[in-house]
């Protein structure tokens, strides 16, 4: 009888392998409960085998929180930049954050649970800086949109970049409530036009 041959993988491989796998169980279970034995168990590891690529828990959130922050930006970002007007960017870019939502459920639990811990702890600057990076995307797209002249002048881009953001966290939030966060990529197009809205000038109201 042959003997059993395991498959090598490296370590960047089974890193890879096992922040995905906590991203696709942060869809099934709080992240705050999730412990290193089931991780290990997901990915076909020992416990033990597990702290070989990982020195402990908090480097391995860590490198789910970069992930996540790569994965992110490199999607959305790319396609915002595949369009020349930046109304359209900022659809495109909106639209494609609630796709990647959609596909990996796990992501918003990660990202809030990750922000509620207390202290300063690598994952949750990293979440921060992420959110921060996008923030500043949002108004450079709006800028840009006023210079195209494609958006009013008169906007106020700091308020419409929180507007926007929060247009996409609480989407994902009522997803959540519901139990279907699949569902949000039909409402993601009528809740974008709202906030497109604020892109034309509002006219003075008729004096009395």
């Amino acid at each position: 009888m042959e003997p059993t041959r395991r498959t090598y993988q490296s370590t960047e491989q089974r890193q890879s392998e096992t922040v995905e796998a906590v991203v696709h169980l942060c869809a099934e279970q709080d992240p705050s409960t999730l412990t290193t034995t089931r991780i290990a168990s997901e990915v076909g590891l020992s416990q033990g085998a597990l702290f070989k690529h990982f020195p402990n828990k908090n480097s391995l959130w860590e490198s789910v929180a970069v992930w996540v922050s790569e994965q992110l930006t490199q999607r959305v970002f790319s396609v915002a930049d595949q369009h020349d007007h930046a109304d359209q960017a900022l659809e495109a870019m909106f639209l494609a954050h609630i796709g990647f939502i959609a596909r990996h459920p796990g992501i918003p639990r990660l990202m809030l649970g990750e922000l509620q811990k207390p202290g300063n702890g690598a994952a949750k600057r990293i979440v921060r800086e992420t959110l921060a990076n996008y923030r500043q995307k949002v108004i450079s797209l709006l800028n840009l949109g006023i210079d195209q002249q494609r958006i009013t002048a008169t906007i106020d881009t700091e308020a419409a970049a929180v507007l926007y953001l929060g247009a996409i966290q609480g989407l994902v939030v009522q997803g959540m409530i519901g139990g279907d966060i699949r569902s949000l990529e039909q409402a993601a197009p009528r809740i974008f036009r709202l906030f497109s809205a604020s892109f034309q000038e509002i006219p003075d109201a008729p004096q009395t």
